[in-house]
């Protein structure tokens, strides 16, 4: 970092310095322990996406070490709808993680700015997150906050693939807070409109957490809003546990009545209950997709027939 600039309290001035051979450009978002920024890194000359994490994380020796191993899972891991890590470290007494620099908008902007999505783009982009999330899986990570902030929507190849989705902001620093001391007991890490049932009580989670999350963002692609909606917080968590999920009846014309009981099992209470997959759920969710809608009129007879035909 140049010299003697601390990011504590000053996240929005490190536009133009220097950080571990990265040169700020612009701030691209920020959480509560972290911001990322745009950055040009000048060795490789290449915009990179450079996410540092609060100061005071790196003052946890279990904390950074955690980190500093979880990153390097990270690093392996080679899928095409995984934001590739490039690095992760220390410097001047704050962690870093620069990653592939993904241009383009996350499916939050996607759908405030267009509202629903037809079924068959939310099939697409289901898949591809899906395909990443089993991945991790297969790695030993678990995202713990699958959210349409986290799934980035670049420009696809073409016509058969209008879209190429990267999920990004893996549980690298999800899991170690929570065993770091940094959060009390009773919370959890997560979003609250996504967060799986086990995560709220505090139990052990593995990938059928995500397949929950997935599943509660895919009913916001279809209707426009998360599965469960409540005037509080504690309601809202109450809803995870013990509430059922609304079904898509009446508001997603030409939606076929089996996605509901997809979803259903895809957002069951008990992890037993889910897919054993996030690509088990996809496929399910496929296959439903293409049975007729029950809740549809009957298409309308050619024109030459009208005469003759009889419902």
């Amino acid at each position: 970092m140049s010299e003697g600039t601390p990011l504590a309290g000053r996240p929005s001035g490190l536009v133009g310095r220097r950080i571990a051979g990265y040169l700020v450009e612009g701030e691209i978002g920020r959480g509560g322990m972290a911001v990322v920024y745009r950055a040009r890194d000048l060795r490789l000359e290449r915009t990179v996406a450079l996410k540092l994490l609060a100061p005071e994380l790196a003052r946890n020796d279990t904390f950074r070490h955690r980190f500093t191993r979880e990153s390097r899972v990270a690093a392996a891991i080679d899928h095409p709808h995984i934001v590739p890590v490039f690095e992760a470290g220390e410097t001047d007494g704050v962690l870093y993680i620069a990653m592939r620099y993904v241009p383009g908008r996350d499916l939050r902007h996607l759908l405030d700015r267009q509202g629903p999505l037809p079924l068959a783009a939310a099939v697409r982009i289901t898949a591809q997150v899906a395909s990443a999330l089993d991945a991790a899986h297969d790695h030993g990570l678990v995202h713990r906050d699958v959210k349409p902030g986290n799934i980035l929507v670049a420009r696809g190849t073409d016509s058969d693939h209008p879209e190429h989705v990267y999920l990004t902001d893996f549980g690298l620093t999800k899991k170690s807070l929570s065993l770091s001391g940094f959060t009390r007991v009773g919370q959890f890490v997560g979003t609250l409109d996504y967060v799986a049932p086990e995560q709220i009580s505090g139990k052990p989670v593995d990938g059928r957490c995500d397949v929950y999350s997935l599943a509660c963002v895919v009913h916001e692609m279809l209707t426009g809003r998360p599965p469960f909606r409540r005037d509080d917080d504690m309601a809202l968590l109450w809803a995870h546990q013990y509430d059922d999920p609304p079904p898509l009846a009446g508001r997603c014309p030409g939606v076929p009545d089996a996605v509901d009981g997809v979803l259903a099992k895809a957002l069951a209470k008990s992890p037993d209950d889910r897919y054993g997959s996030c690509l088990a759920f996809v496929a399910a969710l496929r296959a439903a997709a293409v049975r007729t809608p029950s809740r549809s009129a009957p298409p309308e007879p050619p024109g030459w027939a009208r005469p003759v035909f009889r419902r």
